[in-house]
């Protein structure tokens, strides 16, 4: 897996790929992370998460200058504190995703570029929509409304949406609901939809932060775990999956880290530039 030289920077998933299970950063991947930036190699973050959601972990690795967030609708300089991309879905779209999510009584969530927006009640119980270990996050950083049809009214466009169902079977019909629209959809999580704007995934937010950096997308390395990063992994002139990975993803991909509880992304840095 040595790429020597080749290799300019790396695109790193977050929830199952940097972070391990209980969401907290290896204090050997960190190390292995800040090796890989002192040798001049960008090692960014490729998420969906909103900008704030990063914050946290951006403090303990400021070496990681860039995000590929809300799954490819923004990129984002935390140097800089700017966006350098961002691309919009429709408000007309954000209502209809609104009101399939009413209809399933499923949890909707809008991520803007520095708003994170969620119905009141339903941060109180996370874990009836699978999203339980997230809710300590969502208490401290989301806005909170009384109705989302109301705030959906509120935007004319935003960069991602999502939908936390109940059950598989929930999203599943939730997304024969709205395949019609204009939009990109991956399945996450438990139970989970997002949605951005057509065309938008994790390797169109990378080619935008690749040419605002002057890198080929050969020269880039990706490191992954799931149906979201499919795009990222297929555009990467080096594809990883973690061992803890999705059985297609781990065979789509040229090569196979260990875990994300054994520093998986940390061992792929080792092997690929050490």
């Amino acid at each position: 897996m040595n790429g020597g030289n080749r290799y300019k920077l790396i695109a790193v998933d977050m929830d199952g790929t940097l972070l391990r299970s209980d969401k907290t950063l290896d204090p050997a991947t960190i190390q292995d992370v800040e090796g890989a930036s002192a040798q001049g190699i960008f090692v960014v973050y490729s998420t969906g998460r909103a900008v704030s959601e990063l914050e946290a972990y951006v403090r303990q690795l400021p070496c990681m200058r860039y995000a590929v967030a809300l799954s490819g609708a923004l990129v984002y300089d935390f140097q800089e504190r700017k966006s350098v991309f961002c691309q919009m879905m429709s408000g007309a779209c954000i209502r209809e995703i609104v009101k399939v999510a009413g209809r399933y009584d499923a949890m909707a969530h809008l991520l803007a570029e520095h708003e994170s927006i969620v119905r009141v009640d339903q941060v109180s119980h996370m874990a009836d929509f699978h999203m339980g270990i997230y809710q300590p996050m969502f208490l401290e950083l989301t806005k909170r409304v009384e109705d989302m049809e109301v705030e959906a009214k509120r935007h004319d466009a935003i960069p991602k949406v999502n939908i936390y169902f109940r059950s598989a079977q929930d999203r599943a019909a939730g997304y024969e609901a709205l395949r019609h629209l204009p939009l990109s959809f991956a399945f996450a999580e438990g139970a989970s939809l997002e949605m951005n704007a057509a065309g938008v995934t994790k390797a169109s937010g990378l080619r935008a932060l690749t040419e605002h950096l002057g890198i080929s997308m050969a020269q880039t390395v990706g490191i992954g775990d799931a149906d979201n990063d499919r795009a990222m992994l297929e555009a990467v002139g080096l594809s990883v999956a973690m061992g803890n990975g999705a059985q297609d993803i781990r065979a789509l991909c040229d090569a196979v880290t260990a875990d994300n509880d054994h520093n998986g992304v940390g061992d792929a840095i080792r092997k690929i530039f050490f």
